[in-house]
């Protein structure tokens, strides 16, 4: 038995990571369906729990269908009766006055069209503005999201007032006003100080989110810029063309060639200052280095440089035409012609990685440093006395333990690495350009950097199609993530590092 169980021999790590992913997309419809599963059966309890209250509550709390917050006004909980009360009637004034304007035309965004207005002989006696297609989906998202707001408030009123019901038939005491206020300014007072941070997210990210994604579903381009140039919905055709094969220079080809690159790109970019910032820990921390902070703080120094000055600074230095790499190598004899540094593909995809160690190796140094120096000594010198050499101590104890501080550091640097924008931008502008992508991608170009020449920094900007764009780099990078994340050490052996 113990011969058969030592000749089994662990999976390599490599082959284990995509064993495991694909073993995650076999689960996924599973976990699809039971997610569906679960939301219909919060529906289901969500009427249930509207059906008890409305069967089994006294007055005083079925008054509370028609006027929110009576049940809490009935039992001396002003404060949330009126917060109640007040909710309810702003909303009744809204949905009066602005929502019906809105979700009226949210299912064609618009149909009103800008041109001139005609009197009865003929003749033009204004202009109108028509519809702002834009206008309506940003306020008709606003719209239904208050719609859903209130009913999770309209349901939380009924509990509460079903609530303060059941604790007065059975004699228990209620909190008034004074409790409320107490709760929020102590035992709640997390709650009271997120509440506006909270509402911050909601206007300034949800909201735009939320939006940004349906433009994929519209036909919003450059056509469409103005108030009064209507766009409208067309579903899954913009989907449908990105995922066009015609043409070598088809969005689809462009897209997958984009993509491939932008992995690559990632990969690269986050092993290569991960590692060079890690051996350059090791060599600073080494025993024997003097002026260990003399050289942290060189270091230091390039991290205190805003990284655009820094970008830009190399940029003119390998210039094709006037650069000064380009002019040593010429006074120095070692070259006839100027090297197109940033002008053929792989060699400007070459210097974008290096370039980039420059800018991310001095913060995966520090990052590394200071885990270094907590490494327990005993590790080493128990490795030592069983006659471990640097090699194996550093695979065997070093390694491990800095994966698994700084796991959930690399998996955040390489989704910031899919989206750097500013390395490919100031350094290439994307470029050089060829003949088998789509205008205006270039070699270089991330899908992130083509996102922005097709929305703002193009002449004929596609909004449509850089919102497609975008929905599907956030899929990437969320599947990676959540992949990733649940895999390694630092969530599957939180318990070895304790």
């Amino acid at each position: 038995m113990t011969e058969v169980s030592a000749s089994i021999k662990k999976p390599n790590p490599f082959v284990a990571f995509f064993i495991s992913i694909g073993a995650w997309f076999r689960a996924f419809p599973k976990r699809f369906v039971n997610f569906f599963k679960r939301l219909g059966l919060g529906i289901a309890n969500w009427f249930k729990g509207i059906w008890t209250i409305a069967k089994e509550g006294n007055w005083k709390t079925r008054l509370s269908f028609v006027v929110m917050g009576f049940g809490c006004l009935a039992y001396g909980q002003w404060l949330r009766g009126v917060l109640y009360l007040l909710l309810e009637i702003g909303f009744i004034l809204f949905m009066i006055f602005e929502g019906p304007a809105y979700l009226g035309k949210f299912g064609t965004l618009g149909d009103h069209l800008a041109g001139p207005i005609y009197d009865e002989a003929g003749r033009q006696i204004g202009t109108s503005q028509g519809d702002d297609s834009l206008q309506i989906l940003l306020f008709g998202v606003v719209t239904i999201l208050l719609i859903v707001i209130f009913a999770v408030m309209y349901f939380k009123q009924l509990r509460n007032a079903f609530a303060n019901q059941e604790r007065a038939e059975f004699g228990m005491p209620i909190d008034g006003t004074k409790d409320d206020v107490k709760n929020m300014l102590n035992k709640n007072f997390h709650t009271t100080i997120l509440s506006l941070p909270t509402l911050g997210i909601a206007v300034f990210t949800v909201i735009p989110l939320i939006f940004m994604v349906l433009i994929a579903f519209t036909n919003y381009d450059a056509k469409h810029l103005t108030p009064g140039q209507l766009f409208t919905w067309v579903g899954f055709q913009n989907f449908v063309d990105l995922f066009n094969f015609n043409g070598a220079t088809s969005m689809g080809q462009t897209f997958f060639k984009l993509l491939g690159w932008t992995l690559l790109w990632a990969v690269l970019s986050t092993v290569t200052t991960y590692i060079g910032g890690m051996v350059l820990a090791i060599l600073i921390n080494k025993k024997g280095v003097r002026f260990k902070k003399v050289y942290r703080a060189f270091f230091v120094v390039t991290i205190a440089v805003p990284q655009f000055v820094s970008l830009l600074i190399v940029s003119k230095f390998f210039d094709t035409q006037n650069g000064l790499v380009n002019q040593l190598l010429k006074s120095w004899g070692w070259i006839d012609e100027n090297i197109q540094w940033f002008g053929r593909t792989n060699l400007a995809r070459t210097m974008v990685v290096i370039i980039n160690m420059w800018i991310g190796v001095p913060y995966s140094m520090l990052i590394t440093s200071g885990i270094l120096m907590n490494i327990p000594e005993e590790l080493y010198e128990s490795a030592r006395i069983d006659g471990a050499g640097p090699v194996k101590t550093f695979f065997k104890i070093t390694l491990p333990y800095m994966l698994f501080v700084t796991g959930p550091h690399l998996i955040t640097q390489f989704v910031g690495n899919i989206n750097n924008f500013n390395v490919i931008f100031l350094l290439t502008g994307g470029g050089p350009t060829s003949g088998d992508l789509m205008t205006p991608a270039g070699k270089t170009d991330l899908l992130i950097t083509w996102l922005y020449d097709i929305t703002v920094n193009g002449t004929n900007p596609d909004f449509k199609m850089g919102s497609v764009i975008g929905i599907l780099v956030f899929i990437v990078c969320a599947v990676f993530s959540l992949i990733v994340y649940g895999r390694t050490s630092a969530v599957k052996n939180e318990e070895e590092f304790q």
